[in-house]
């Protein structure tokens, strides 16, 4: 099959992100974007994690252009609050590399260092390893160019939040267009099939559209791979139940201390409620799962959550009222292939997980880096088909997995929906087979602590040693302490002093530095956000 001529059906952000990575890729083929002028975007992707900043440099975007015309802000971490339990408190999960001194695994020194101190609160974990906490728990920022803040490295350790809406018209008008991309505005009413696939594309004006490959960016409809070529789709609500959410977007009451460096993430009665900090406003939601609440009920909740002390700064009730919330519906799961005969899906309309740790986008991009690779090869067979298939299942598969730990391993039991969380209703279907790591079982154990003991790239490590730590998850216990002290002639505690002592000098170093740093607010407002940017 040739891929000379592409058609992508939908706009929004995973459909000019599509037009975006093709048209820098494949200067020469023909690129046409088909967006209907009446289909909403979701909406619920306004934060992204490490993986865009690739994503961004491949494309060639810059900071300084996209960030004025999407309301765009910086991301350093992702906060989870009570997820282990009901006002237990929060934890970090920072982006980039922990700073390592020779010949020492920070991981392993760390949980080392919570055995023989237990009244170390968690917090430590990342204040100790990871230098930018001191600027985000400040909510302060640098660019770090004279090195203070040692291995901070802004150019791989910050990822965006920003109004996706507003990105896919930025990319449009200002990328793909530019770049010969055809943009056409008309509403598909047909897609016919045959033995090779989609055959053309029926608009309702009576216009038939023909390409090689089509690219289904038609979000939770999946118009193409769901609806013309009925390809399966598998859900995982047993594994990740919520599967609605309330959206609201929220004007700021005090803009410097609500632009936080950071996605808040607040574990309540049925689910979890995002804050998102951009330029202009909040963008906040509930995710939940309708099983245990009703929607009003839940819309309730939400609203008890912004007039909380867990929101930065409370919104009063009669703030609440004026505010419009969007009831979104989330198809949670992943057709089972999303690249079939000539038609390949991206973003929602391939797979969805849930928004917690902000994987919306990155399917998408992670997805087209893979795409490149088989449209590279000019022809596709089967066999390529095959392996992209494999590739994204792989993936998406791996995260789904790192998202239901986070519920996993929560030892919540306030209401029916984290007792039922807590007594693995959500994780016994799969066992073992399919999710070694989130059953509570030896072998989540003795890969936890292999992470954590062993040197691993840190793509490999991902989140694991921050989700597990921050739900209490810790590994040096009595037993394996005591081994340690069999096998090695070092007093253990005697060993690890000089790297304590090193780490309360940086903790104080960083938070000197932090303390001169501008606010988040005021270094976006310099750097990005004023006529002279």
């Amino acid at each position: 099959m040739k891929t000379d001529s592409i058609v992508i059906v939908g706009g929004g952000s995973a459909g000019w992100m599509t037009a975006a990575t093709l048209s820098k890729t494949f200067p020469k083929k023909t690129i046409t974007v088909l967006e209907s002028a009446n289909h909403p975007t979701v909406g619920v992707g306004e934060s992204t994690i490490g993986g865009i900043r690739k994503w961004a440099q491949y494309i060639g975007l810059k900071e300084k252009d996209f960030f004025p015309k999407t309301d765009a802000t910086i991301k350093m971490s992702i906060k989870f609050t009570d997820f282990y339990k009901k006002d237990f408190g929060s934890f970090h999960y920072p982006f980039g590399s922990a700073l390592a001194d020779k010949d020492r695994n920070p991981y392993a020194d760390w949980h080392m260092k919570k055995y023989l101190y237990p009244d170390t609160p968690t917090e430590d974990f990342v204040r100790c390893l990871f230098p930018a906490t001191a600027l985000f728990e400040s909510n302060k920022y640098s660019p770090n160019t004279k090195g203070e803040f040692d291995n901070f490295n802004p150019d791989n350790d910050i990822a965006y939040h920003f109004d996706a809406a507003k990105f896919g018209i930025w990319l449009r008008d200002d990328i793909c267009v530019p770049n010969g991309v055809r943009h056409i505005v008309g509403t598909v009413i047909d897609a016919p099939t045959n033995e090779d696939g989609v055959t053309h594309l029926t608009l309702e004006t009576g216009e038939t559209i023909t390409a090689d490959l089509y690219v289904d960016c038609t979000g939770f409809k999946s118009l193409l791979l769901g609806g013309s070529l009925q390809e399966p789709f598998d859900s995982y609500t047993e594994m990740l139940p919520n599967n609605r959410a309330w959206a609201t977007r929220i004007p700021y009451k005090d803009a410097e201390k609500e632009t936080e460096g950071f996605t808040n993430c607040t574990a309540i009665e049925n689910g979890w409620c995002w804050n998102i900090p951009l330029w202009s406003r909040l963008g906040a939601g509930y995710v939940y799962s309708d099983k245990f609440v009703d929607p009003e009920e839940a819309k309730e909740q939400f609203k008890n959550y912004l007039m909380s002390d867990k929101m930065v700064v409370p919104r009063t009730k009669e703030e609440v009222d004026e505010l419009v919330f969007n009831d979104v519906k989330m198809r949670v799961g992943i057709h089972q292939r999303t690249f079939v005969k000539n038609v390949v899906a991206i973003g929602l309309s391939a797979g969805f997980i849930e928004p917690l740790e902000s994987n919306g986008l990155f399917s998408v991009h992670e997805f087209l880096f893979k795409l490149i690779d088989i449209l590279e090869r000019q022809e596709i067979s089967q066999f390529d088909r095959d392996m992209y298939n494999n590739s994204c299942r792989d993936l998406f598969d791996q995260f789904s997995k790192f998202v239901a730990l986070h519920y996993a391993l929560s030892h919540r039991t306030d209401t029916p929906y984290w007792k039922a969380i807590n007594d693995k209703t959500f994780t016994d279907k799969y066992g073992d087979q399919y999710f070694p790591y989130i059953g509570r079982n030896d072998s989540f154990w003795n890969m936890t602590w292999r992470y954590m003991s062993s040197w691993m790239h840190p793509f490999e490590i991902g989140g694991i040693p921050f989700i597990s730590t921050g739900l209490q998850v810790h590994m040096v216990n009595s037993y394996r302490f005591v081994n340690f002290q069999k096998s090695t002639p070092l007093d253990i505690k005697d060993d690890l002093a000089p790297t304590l002592k090193i780490w309360e000098e940086r903790k104080a170093r960083w938070k000197f530095y932090a303390d001169k740093a501008p606010t988040m607010r005021t270094y976006l407002k310099e750097t990005f956000h004023n006529e002279n940017a």
